[in-house]
């Protein structure tokens, strides 16, 4: 058989050449490349369009067997070349395979590669294989940009599923504490009693106001695709979410160790700080062992590369090997209690990893829970 890559023979052209003729042309025209495996001389033959996508002039280009192999991308070689045998050994009636291959320039183009048998000899062992190249990159480009405007939509969604997801989750705190508060003041006789509860509500509607302007500034966040981060002194904001948790805190008889150095900062985003401390520390009050007070610890210790964050309690603890797999999905829930809907981890995990940052958690059943905050120290 007359190969399709090897230049045009000299004889007389009888009606078989003259169609295989025709086909290359069409090809040609087309943008199509062709190539031929003779397996016999161990040879390939590439067209003229094939070596034309590569921006290849050599004529000898196919000497080498593995001359296009060797222009595949290396994330696509593995899966190219089995393609290829699946099909020589009759596991697929035809090869196909999309991969990247090198041009002279150095860029890559993407290449829908597909071939056939069309010649055994006497033992039935492929003789002869041809195919063809098609450029597809800019079909794949078109494909990126579409998957890419898919992927902003669904983090648009996502980011607008957790804001309102905050929302709902701190301002239900807030609300919470009014109505306790409004209920004490309701059943108290006594002034000096309503004059604290007064002051209690005063320093909650601070609160209530400050959460709104940081809710606001997760809508600035996530409108301009960008995180606003300041200078956050992390002892300071941490005193500022435990006056908001005033009330739960004396009522459940809490204890709370803010060990945080008052010098040490970092730049982080302000709203999303108050909500990941104020849903770790709630939690550590609202799961508290019922044999003892709640007592909780807040301990920082970072080097050049990382800082850690720890939050620590002597609650019922969680069973990691039960739930550990699940411990910060959305509504997921792990102890009988009537307040637990499983969106306080799944917003805190949320938030961190915004900023590039992760959390871990080590627990043990009756003994308490800590949570660990890591993020990179990208300030000394």
């Amino acid at each position: 058989m007359t190969s399709l890559r090897s230049g045009l023979p000299k004889h007389n052209l009888n009606s078989t050449f003259v169609d295989d003729l025709k086909w290359q042309i069409a090809l040609e025209y087309s943008g199509i490349g062709m190539w031929e495996f003779d397996a016999v001389l161990n040879h390939v033959y590439f067209s003229e369009g094939s070596k034309k996508i590569l921006g290849v002039s050599d004529p000898f280009f196919g000497n080498d067997v593995n001359a296009w192999n060797n222009r595949v991308h290396p994330e696509d070689k593995e899966k190219y070349l089995q393609d290829f045998q699946n099909h020589l050994k009759g596991l697929k009636p035809m090869y196909e395979n999309e991969h990247r291959v090198r041009c002279e320039d150095g860029s890559y183009k993407w290449i829908r590669d597909r071939g056939k048998i069309v010649e055994w000899d006497s033992n039935n062992v492929p003789k002869k294989i041809i195919g063809t190249h098609t450029d597809i990159t800019t079909q794949k480009q078109h494909e990126e940009a579409v998957n890419d405007a898919l992927n902003i939509a669904t983090e648009h969604n996502n980011k607008l599923k957790n804001f309102a997801h905050i929302v709902t989750h701190n301002l239900k705190q807030h609300t919470a504490n009014f109505e306790s508060l409004l209920d004490f003041y309701d059943e108290t006789d006594s002034f000096k009693e309503k004059a604290e509860i007064v002051q209690h509500l005063r320093t909650l509607s601070h609160s209530l106001t400050k959460t709104i302007v940081n809710l606001n500034d997760v809508v600035h966040v996530q409108n301009n695709k960008s995180h606003e981060v300041r200078k956050i002194y992390i002892a300071k904001e941490i005193n500022n979410t435990l006056a908001l948790l005033d009330f739960v805190i004396t009522e459940n008889n809490a204890t709370i160790h803010n060990n945080i150095n008052p010098k040490l900062f970092l730049y982080y985003n302000s709203s999303y700080f108050e909500s990941i401390i104020q849903n770790l520390l709630s939690n550590a009050i609202k799961y508290k062992h019922p044999d003892r007070d709640p007592v909780i610890s807040i301990d920082c210790v970072y080097d050049n590369q990382e800082f850690k964050l720890i939050v620590s309690d002597n609650g019922i603890g969680i069973d990691l090997d039960k739930f550990g797999k699940h411990i910060f999905g959305l509504y997921k829930t792990f102890h009988q209690n009537s307040d637990s809907e499983g969106v306080g981890l799944y917003l805190i995990k949320n938030q961190i990893e915004s900023f590039g940052g992760r959390i871990t958690v080590d627990s043990q059943v009756d003994k308490g829970t800590c949570f660990t905050i890591h993020a990179k120290n990208k300030r000394a």
